[in-house]
């Protein structure tokens, strides 16, 4: 189960960034020589009228090789041939559709759970809620004269009365009913409650924003990590394939909305690594073409290949520190 939910995680990814670079090349009418899912050797082929579409035995990447990508060429359909905005779209187009992957997975997510109403689901035996007389049903539309639509102003005026009487109105089979509750203090956390649990919504209108606010929580605390490489105080750690095997194995094992959630955060994670301005990853790439555009010439083509070489090496030598470091871990 954990080697079929890796396959999916990394499959879904790494179509989606590596079909980014692919439809931005066809837009823009550049030659794509292969379209390849997964490195090593092909397991499976299929030649098309121009570009040769193939699954490769490893599924740790992906592909899209196009004409004149990494030297000269002159075929003007080549990718060193095209305007330098052009090849800055077809390089950025791949993490661009990795976050929106990101986007869409979480949009299910929070359509399939559903969001917190208002509503009470659940009143806890001996709770202030119980006292007061709050049932199961009560939609919460007023608390001490102020508008409640949310289950978070809810949790906001409880935790903010300081243990004070709140008057709380509430809708009842079509009616009215007005109670007093008094929320206790939870000595476990020194928040005060009154013991109720709200009623899941599944709204597909509410799945947008929570997606998006979702999205930015990983997307900022990813790149607060990578900013934060190198100067001593990071929190988290760097993981290799093995340990994204490990962590991808542990959502799965919790039901397929965490797989979905933990390939959202992956892909967003992959996007962001990929806009590094590091040699052969997308990101060094992009600064080769904005280099180009300042200086309004091109930079040796024959150089540039060799930089890119060199970094992709070095990447292969951290891919295998990794793997490494993570099978003794697992030990």
């Amino acid at each position: 189960m954990t080697i079929i939910s890796f396959i999916f995680v990394f499959g879904i990814i790494v179509l989606a960034h590596e079909f980014g670079h692919f439809i931005t090349a066809r837009l823009n009418d550049i030659k794509i020589q292969e379209f390849s899912l997964g490195m090593g050797p092909a397991v499976l082929k299929k030649q098309g009228p121009e570009t040769l579409y193939s699954v490769r035995a490893f599924p740790i990447g992906g592909f899209v090789k196009m004409e004149g990508e990494d030297g000269e060429s002159d075929d003007p359909r080549s990718f060193v041939s095209k305007k330098p905005w052009q090849r800055l779209i077809v390089l950025a187009a791949g993490a661009i559709m990795n976050f929106v992957l990101a986007y869409v997975l979480l949009v299910i997510i929070m359509f399939s759970v559903g969001y917190p109403s208002n509503t009470v689901d659940q009143v806890l035996e001996n709770s202030p809620a119980e006292a007061s007389g709050l049932m199961s049903g009560d939609t919460i539309v007023k608390i001490n004269q102020t508008e409640i639509d949310t289950w978070e102003a809810i949790v906001d005026n409880i935790n903010n009365s300081e243990g004070q009487m709140l008057n709380i109105e509430v809708l009842r089979n079509d009616e009215i009913v007005n109670l007093k509750v008094k929320p206790a203090l939870d000595p476990a956390d020194s928040v005060y409650r009154v013991g109720i649990s709200p009623q899941s919504v599944k709204q597909i209108n509410k799945a947008f924003p929570l997606a998006g606010k979702q999205f930015s929580t990983f997307f900022v605390s990813i790149f607060q990590f990578f900013s934060q490489l190198g100067t001593g105080n990071v929190q988290g750690e760097v993981v290799g394939p093995v340990g994204i095997v490990n962590v991808i194995g542990q959502a799965s094992r919790a039901g397929f909305l965490n797989l979905l959630f933990i390939a959202a955060y992956i892909s967003i994670n992959l996007g962001i690594v990929n806009l590094l301005p590091f040699p052969a990853l997308d990101g060094g790439r992009i600064v080769f073409v904005v280099i180009e555009m300042i200086l309004g010439r091109p930079i040796n083509r024959e150089k540039e290949g060799y930089v890119h070489f060199v970094g992709f090496a070095i990447l292969m030598a951290l891919m295998v520190f990794l793997v490494f470091r993570d099978i003794s871990n697992l030990r």
